[in-house]
């Protein structure tokens, strides 16, 4: 009987995509000979994952786990919406979300940890699901937020099933004043989070190149005025504080009230809550975005389809 070493199941999983268990069973079934493991590996169908591993997955899911005082976010893609309709890869994103707390936003921590009840990690559970399911699948990103005193609230637009959907939303809202009235205002905001996108709490918050390219935009088109330099100036603070109100949370007009913005209306509610309401964070999921698609040949995906490949 042949010595089953663990240089030799991470050969098998580099050369396959398959699973570890599965690997170290494969080899053990044929006696540690590699390529008889292969096919071994391919007959079962674990052996797809490598194969599939290239191609692009935007499609999938986001899920949501926690409680009022922690919650977490993660993205898990799949080549096709069909498959994210999959009550099997539905469970998927859910198991790993629930997971997605104890790793605190640490993607290869979460990647390590236990899926579910298993002994087995998520991210070997996710080769697994690709082997079976036939696609290509990854855990792209993960978020956390906690709050000490206050509540994480959080929103899921195009709810596909509890806690899954297009866009995952979770913002952190530090306060003293009344719990439900702290909930109350947390969703309002997670759902305005989720529908304007904002790119940061406030102004100190933003992205410091993001203001510059933008200030360096504007310049150029104020200057095309014909205007004397301390006009352009002015003309630029005049629509760098429109871009503002665009981007930072705290400026936008309120989706539940546009006649107030966000922080009027963080103001209002922490009078009804009994102390000041503060934003300490917020993470906004939507499924996709920024993912390269790339051009898609039809014509190619049906002769690869039909081949087999």
């Amino acid at each position: 009987m042949a010595t089953i070493t663990a240089a030799l199941v991470k050969e098998l999983r580099d050369k396959t995509g398959a699973g570890m268990m599965d690997c170290k069973a494969a080899l053990n079934e044929n006696d540690g000979d590699m390529e008889a493991a292969i096919d071994w590996l391919r007959a079962k169908g674990l052996a797809k994952a490598a194969k599939k591993a290239g191609r692009v997955a935007a499609e999938g899911l986001i899920g949501l786990a926690g409680d009022d005082k922690e919650a977490a976010v993660v993205e898990v893609n799949s080549e096709t919406d069909f498959v994210a309709r999959n009550p099997s890869f539905q469970e998927l994103v859910q198991t790993i979300a629930a997971a997605g707390p104890k790793a605190k936003g640490d993607l290869a921590a979460l990647g390590a940890a236990s899926y579910g009840k298993t002994k087995t990690n998520v991210a070997e559970t996710l080769k697994e699901m690709v082997g079976s399911i036939g696609e290509n699948m990854t855990l792209r990103r993960t978020a956390y937020l906690s709050a000490k005193d206050g509540v994480v609230a959080n929103y899921m637009h195009n709810q596909a099933a509890p806690g899954l959907g297009k866009i995952g939303v979770i913002v952190a809202l530090e306060s003293t004043g009344d719990a439900d009235a702290l909930k109350a205002i947390g969703k309002q905001v997670a759902m305005h989070i989720a529908a304007a996108s904002p790119q940061a709490v406030d102004t100190d918050s933003l992205d410091p190149e993001v203001v510059e390219r933008e200030r360096a935009v504007l310049t150029e088109q104020a200057k095309e005025s014909g205007k004397p330099p301390e006009v352009v100036d002015k003309m630029v603070e005049g629509r760098l504080r429109k871009f503002y109100q665009d981007v930072v949370l705290l400026q936008q007009a309120f989706v539940h009230d546009p006649d107030n913005t966000v922080a009027k209306a963080l103001e209002a509610a922490g009078k009804e809550a009994g102390a000041p309401i503060k934003i300490t964070g917020f993470y906004r999921f939507a499924l996709g975005e920024g993912i390269d698609k790339g051009e898609s040949d039809f014509a190619a995906e049906v002769a690869a389809a039909a081949s087999g490949s």
